[in-house]
């Protein structure tokens, strides 16, 4: 291979592994939307909530003298448990008093949760960057002039698992079917019995405890986290989830695949600098040009 497209591939990879947690993010916002049609403007912040929980968990298993294969794993899990219930708590304060009325007012509320996680977290763990208490071997192995570090491979496959996962849920389950059905009409959905609040409910449970796995995935991989990772990161997700096609599951995982490997060929050919200008770039040219996105579709607004 030569040197240029050894470059190529190189960037590809570090573009997958980033992608994928975009795409874990974005999987949030699209499943939300397409339940409800509403973005989760706190959603990025669920998000760094969720690494900040996995960074303590790993620093106290470690502490009680827990491997560390079984101690990342826990924390994890942890990580994923414990802020599903922070999303579980958006939906209940921020949306559920506020579904009747008009669709500003619950958008301006999660604005408002959001502001106040990022402020929660600011006051209850500071400003500086928490640091993850372990740093993880570099290693990994070669594909030619490619390296693909074990963090990458990591990163690569708990995402790759969990997406396929939901789909699945969401296509053969009977909770997935009553998703299904809310995102196609919530009217006729509540007329045949499908509980409207609880399946709104397991929606950001799922959204968030994928969130916190991104978030969890992220700190491993650049070795620290700060209180206001969730706003950037949150708005490229969203970039990912409007790129594929906001409400269409597969498509936020293309989205999100896409859009950080061509973050990434952007930081390698042109410049790091240039990485978040190129981000929302295709933000505004997918709304002129294929505003449904890659794989949306053009439907009628729901009653």
């Amino acid at each position: 291979m030569s040197v240029g497209g050894a470059q190529f591939a190189q960037q590809v990879v570090n573009g997958l592994a980033v992608g994928s947690v975009y795409a874990l993010i974005a999987l949030g916002y699209t499943m939300v939307y397409g339940i409800i049609e509403l973005i989760n403007f706190a959603h990025g912040e669920i998000y760094m909530i969720g690494a900040y929980i996995g960074t303590l968990a790993v620093a106290g298993l470690l502490a009680l003298g827990v491997p560390l294969l079984p101690a990342l794993g826990a924390a994890l899990l942890a990580a994923a448990a414990l802020t599903s219930l922070y999303g579980a708590a958006t939906e209940r304060l921020a949306y559920r008093p506020l579904r009747g009325s008009s669709r500003l007012a619950p958008l301006i509320s999660a604005l408002g949760m959001s502001i106040f996680f990022q402020q929660f977290v600011l006051l209850s763990q500071g400003a500086k960057d928490k640091i993850f208490p372990v740093e993880i071997s570099s290693g990994g192995f070669s594909a030619g002039a490619v390296k693909v570090s074990y963090i990458q491979t990591a990163i690569l496959a708990v995402a790759a698992c969990l997406m396929v996962a939901l789909d699945q849920f969401v296509r053969r389950t009977r909770m997935g079917r009553a998703m299904r059905c809310m995102a196609q009409d919530p009217v006729m959905a509540s007329l045949v019995g499908v509980p409207v609040h609880g399946v709104v409910s397991l929606t950001f449970l799922i959204g968030s405890a994928m969130a916190a796995v991104a978030g969890f995935l992220i700190a491993l991989y650049y070795g620290k986290v700060n209180y206001l990772v969730g706003y950037i990161a949150g708005l490229k997700a969203f970039v990912a989830a409007v790129l594929g096609g906001i409400g269409n599951i597969p498509g936020a995982m293309l989205g999100g695949l896409l859009l950080g490997v061509v973050e990434s060929l952007a930081a390698g050919y042109i410049g790091g600098e240039y990485k978040d200008v190129v981000a929302f770039a295709i933000l505004v040219v997918v709304l002129i040009v294929r505003p449904a996105g890659l794989l949306g579709a053009r439907l009628p607004e729901k009653v």
